[in-house]
């Protein structure tokens, strides 16, 4: 199928003709100020490109045109940018960055946050949130005395990712991580697996909950779905435990430790995925070289990213219709680590 044309932004109109995306947001908003004067061959030459391309401001533009700094504050509770979780964050800056353009607004990302006890914290002494119109929150864990907070202030804020309440209900865009694993969890059994470990990582984060809410719903009719943390095994130990559990297949909540356990597999003279299946649940949280397609899903990042920002212009010009608590289908991914149990080789 040909993918849909990309939709035109005030970037592009303002590259094609010449000008400032400032000069083009002024313009369409029919705007005079008394400090900022627009020739009128170059505002001409804006409306020229502008129907030229039919571009169509987006509604949510319009609604944040007035009373507002239209500044979107990005928080991150993990730093964003160094090389061990650039890939994983990336995407969603992406998504973030993509629809806020589209409405015409700027993104502040907060980084004068202190840590403390290991996290950085929003609130803290020079804390500068409100210079932006409201704030997103980007993390695998987020402080939930920061969300009661941010609650009891009526700051406006999405959290990308679900979470549970703090003092209320909290806005969020998620992953339906607990559809996807439940569907490869049958999957599983319907290849015939009857004994599956799911390797956790041991944290409280609601997408680990999630994550093994769906495996446990989707392994129902197993003879033995159980459960054991990664971080307690190295992976030959891990393994050798998997092997004398008699599970045929193991879920990984996180990417390195199902690669680690690949490699294990094959050092014990198993097969994957004859002798041990191997599904992973996400994408990789730092960068893991490897060959191997896994079977698993993708989490949609950049669709996250920017309905997060489409929520959080909603909830800040009050357009939003109440809560907004998103869930967004995960792609699975076939991949070659999921296969029909008992043809293993083992050579011990």
């Amino acid at each position: 199928m040909t993918p849909p044309p990309r939709r035109v932004t005030q970037r592009d109109i303002a590259r094609m003709a010449g000008v400032s995306q400032a000069t083009v947001s002024l313009v369409l908003n029919n705007r005079t100020d008394a400090d900022v004067r627009i020739a009128p061959e170059t505002r001409d030459r804006v409306l020229q490109v502008i129907a030229e391309t039919g571009y169509a401001a987006d509604p949510a533009a319009r609604r944040l045109a007035s009373g507002f700094n239209r500044i979107i504050g990005v928080f991150t509770y993990e730093p964003a940018f160094p090389s061990g979780s650039r890939d994983f964050f990336h995407p969603f800056l992406l998504g973030i960055e993509e629809y806020a353009e589209r409405v015409g607004c700027d993104l502040l990302l907060f980084t004068s946050a202190p840590v403390v006890d290991g996290r950085r914290r929003i609130f803290h002494q020079d804390n500068r949130l409100r210079l932006a119109d409201g704030c997103i929150l980007l993390g695998r864990e987020i402080d939930g005395a920061e969300l009661l907070r941010l609650n009891r202030d009526r700051f406006p804020y999405v959290a990308v990712g679900r979470r549970d309440d703090a003092g209320g209900p909290v806005p969020y865009v998620g992953a339906d991580y607990a559809s996807a694993v439940h569907r490869l969890a049958e999957r599983a059994l319907d290849l015939g697996h009857r004994r599956l470990t799911y390797v956790g990582m041991g944290t409280a984060a609601e997408s680990s909950h999630d994550r093994r809410r769906g495996f446990h719903a989707g392994t129902a009719g197993a003879e033995s779905a159980r459960q054991i943390t990664a971080t307690a095994l190295t992976a030959d130990a891990t393994v050798d435990d998997l092997r004398a559990d008699g599970s045929t297949v193991v879920f990984v909540e996180d990417f390195a430790t199902a690669v680690a356990l690949e490699s294990a597999a094959r050092r014990s003279g198993l097969t994957v995925p004859g002798g041990l299946s191997v599904v992973t649940l996400g994408d990789p949280t730092v960068p893991v070289p490897t060959d191997i397609t896994f079977t698993g899903f993708r989490i949609p990042r950049e669709e996250m990213g920017r309905q997060a920002v489409e929520v959080l212009t909603g909830v800040i010009d009050g357009s939003a219709g109440g809560l907004q608590q998103r869930l967004l289908p995960c792609e699975l991914v076939e991949g070659d680590t999921l296969g029909v149990p008992g043809s293993a080789v083992d050579r011990r």
